[in-house]
């Protein structure tokens, strides 16, 4: 996600959000995050492509959060 924001990747911005972080999300026990990949894409059009790149960038937050979280609740290896 962070290389498509960074090159204003819009339509692979709104794939990876939809598809790929909300299964991602699912999986690794995080339904909020889910939820709001979903909303982010199906919930209502953007006034801009500014408003809708706080959203990514929101996101991407949620994401980096979320991944820590699920690190933390992991087994170490042995």
């Amino acid at each position: 996600m962070q290389h498509a924001r960074r090159t204003g990747d819009m339509g692979r911005l709104a794939l990876l959000a939809y598809c790929e972080v909300r299964r991602w999300a699912r999986q690794a026990g995080e339904p909020e995050l889910a939820d709001r990949s979903t909303e982010l894409i199906t919930r209502h059009p953007y006034a801009s492509r500014d408003q809708f790149m706080e959203q990514i960038d929101d996101l991407i937050g949620e994401l980096e959060r979320a991944h820590s979280r699920v690190l933390a609740r992991s087994p170490a290896p042995h």
